[in-house]
């Protein structure tokens, strides 16, 4: 089992898939602990990683195709945001 403490943002540090029938407990800032399973977790990241990318006009696999700058700006994502109630 894996286990993760939400911050006071609201998010956990994720910045991968987990392996799908890995059980991660998460520890939200309430006090309260839900149970996930990896897949439950990945879809969660793979709506946020889309988000991410939409904002910030990334191709699908996160390429920017826009003229290339001097700075290479950050194309992924680390945290994501959970509340509780999403185990259900």
């Amino acid at each position: 089992m894996i286990n993760l403490q939400q911050d006071a943002e609201g998010f956990v540090r994720m910045n991968r898939h987990f392996p799908e029938s890995v059980l991660i407990s998460i520890t939200f800032t309430g006090g309260t602990t839900e149970t996930f399973t990896g897949l439950q977790l990945n879809s969660v990241f793979d709506v946020a990683q889309a988000d991410f990318r939409l904002q910030n006009n990334l191709d699908e696999k996160g390429f920017s195709r826009a003229e290339p700058k001097t700075v290479r700006p950050k194309t992924s994502i680390e945290f994501v945001q959970v509340q509780p109630g999403m185990a259900s």
